[in-house]
């Protein structure tokens, strides 16, 4: 009998490991087979009991049962299946909570202290999907992926080198038929713990007069977020709702996205004038908020970013510590200056703001929250709010920003846009470029990327060159030599040739990579670019002291075919 075939020697396609991003593991459909997820599950399970990161209560591995949930997107069911039958190969039980929010799924696993797995590819495209472990004590962290991603590989490598007709996959890298699991229904424990939450700290006629458009589109918590807004005494009227999944980025909102919200506030308008929009992107862990003035026939829209939203709602908490990622809106900083509350940026991720709000525990602070310019908000303690606790939840969360703007404007007798008049007056805008090669992306910042690894921040002065590290100190100890010094002025030029004062810039005065290119300019303005973790795109956020000069900014770097963000790449490609 001759030596049997293994299961890599019968695959008929080329695999292709999947890879953390900003946030959990995404990738094209295509390459998650079951065989990926499987290897994904598994590899996670075993890091998670190697460091004791599987269960918070529970000593013995017997009986216990992994939260699992999912989003609307089509290859989502698929995921869970095989997600689930490597749960339970490991000698585990699945708690399927059924197509849910990725705060809701997370928060009650938290709850139980117990690890669990979200499949979702949040705002990407239907042709991506991705799948996001939580250890029992909160999100997986940039210092857990190494050991997952090391598990990983030695799943994959014993299931590759195993005897094909022995494999519980085919040659598609998909699981036979005879080794299928069926899913158990939904017990909806993690959605009554989600609402309960809310229903706890908001009362219930506190929105009590005030009417929303909820557009539902393919987010998955379009039933569930205006069942909670009702709960709070408005009126929701529910629209566009659509079975084919739409991505939608609450970051980077379009504008024909924004023009077809208009449009359909305006087909509702005859039934009524309107306080808010309100929506989430694909697994309503980022809200969208725009305010409306439509006292008349027709109406105005004003987007709320999630940056100058999470001001207001960390206001409403009266927090001491805040954290948010380095693309921010510079009024955070000033906001929050003024009342003497610690602000410490961070790189671009939910794991890095998480990280930040660990230390500010460790500190000593008590009320610790974090928020990133997609509309997540993330409490990193618990919270006393109108009497009641509020329970950590450190994970994106659209439900609580939403919530607690709307609150705070009616406590305090505004509308909703007035309510963001006090803010200092800082305006942003946000952009991307789908399919931008992420081989690029990657050459541009290493470019661009500082003389020395220590430096965060290069300064230019007339006389000097400062550098200063992640902490904004000075670095003393750290000299340019004359090709240092000529090497930093070029990086200088360079981006300078693209940001001109023909197109309206000043002088760059400063540039920052803690996580990108943000070049800072004479005049105030900020230009950030940064590619995207989870899929090929590479975004631009602009800030300005108006909203007129942050949006022409993010035009002139998507323009097509000469913009910035192409005016870069060309350099790049003609210096290499």
């Amino acid at each position: 009998m001759g030596k049997l075939s293994t299961l890599r020697e019968t695959l008929n396609y080329q695999p292709v490991p999947a890879k953390f991003g900003t946030s959990g593991v995404r990738a094209l459909v295509s390459d998650l087979t079951d065989l990926e997820v499987y290897c994904l599950t598994m590899g996670a399970l075993r890091y998670f009991e190697s460091s004791n990161k599987l269960s918070l209560t529970i000593n013995s591995q017997h009986g216990i049962k992994i939260p699992v949930a999912c989003d609307l997107r089509p290859s989502s069911d698929r995921l869970v299946k095989a997600t689930a039958k490597a749960i339970i190969d490991a000698g585990y039980q699945v708690d399927y909570q059924g197509k849910i929010p990725t705060p809701a799924l997370t928060f009650y696993a938290l709850q139980q202290g117990i690890a669990s797995f979200i499949i979702t590819g949040s705002h990407i495209p239907a042709d991506r999907n991705g799948q996001k472990p939580n250890r029992c004590d909160g999100e997986v962290l940039k210092a857990d992926e190494q050991g997952i991603v090391a598990n990983v590989n030695n799943i994959r490598e014993l299931l590759f080198n195993q005897a094909a007709e022995e494999s519980i996959f085919d040659e598609d890298g998909m699981i036979k038929q005879a080794f299928t699991v069926s899913i158990p229904e939904s017990n909806n424990a993690a959605i009554e713990a989600y609402k309960q939450r809310y229903q706890a700290v908001f009362s219930a006629d506190g929105l009590k007069g005030k009417r929303f458009l909820f557009f539902q589109y393919s987010a998955v918590g379009r039933d569930l977020i205006p069942e909670i807004l009702r709960n709070c005494g408005a009126e929701v009227i529910e629209t566009g709702r659509s079975e084919e999944f739409i991505p939608i980025d609450t970051e980077a909102i379009s504008q024909n996205h924004l023009q077809m919200l208009e449009k359909l506030l305006t087909e509702n308008l005859a039934k009524g004038r309107f306080d808010a929009i309100i929506s989430t992107d694909g697994d309503s862990d980022r809200s969208l908020v725009i305010a409306v003035d439509s006292e008349n026939a027709g109406a105005q829209l004003q987007f709320i970013p999630g940056d100058l939203l999470g001001i207001t709602v960390a206001d409403y908490l009266q927090v001491d510590s805040v954290s948010i990622p380095i693309s921010s809106n510079p009024a955070v900083h000033e906001f929050f200056s003024e009342k003497g509350v610690k602000t410490q940026k961070t790189r671009i991720g939910s794991p890095f703001v998480i990280a930040a709000m660990q230390q500010a525990l460790d500190a000593g602070f008590k009320r610790v929250v974090s928020w990133e310019a997609n509309g997540g908000f993330l409490i990193g303690s618990d919270i006393s709010v109108n009497g009641t606790q509020l329970k950590a939840l450190p994970t994106r969360d659209a439900v609580l920003p939403i919530l607690a703007a709307l609150y705070d404007a009616s406590e305090k007798g505004i509308s909703l846009s007035e309510l963001f008049t006090r803010l200092p007056k800082w305006y942003g805008k946000a952009g991307l470029i789908d399919d931008f090669p992420q081989q690029v992306s990657q050459k541009i910042l290493a470019t661009f990327k500082p003389v020395n690894e220590k430096i965060t921040t290069t300064e230019f002065h007339t006389d000097r060159i400062i550098a200063k590290d992640l902490d904004d100190q000075i670095l003393e100890e750290w000299l340019l030599s004359e090709d240092q010094a000529k090497d930093t002025q070029a990086k200088r030029e360079r981006l300078s040739s693209v940001f001109t004062r023909k197109l309206g810039f000043s002088q760059i005065n400063a540039i920052n990579t803690l996580d990108g290119i943000r070049c800072f300019f004479d005049n105030g303005e900020i230009a950030h670019i940064r590619p995207s973790g989870n899929a090929p795109q590479l975004r631009i956020y602009a800030h300005a002291r108006s909203q007129q000069r942050a949006d022409e900014i993010v035009s002139q770097a998507l323009q097509e075919p000469d913009g910035i963000l192409r005016q870069l790449q060309k350099l790049i490609s003609q210096n290499n």
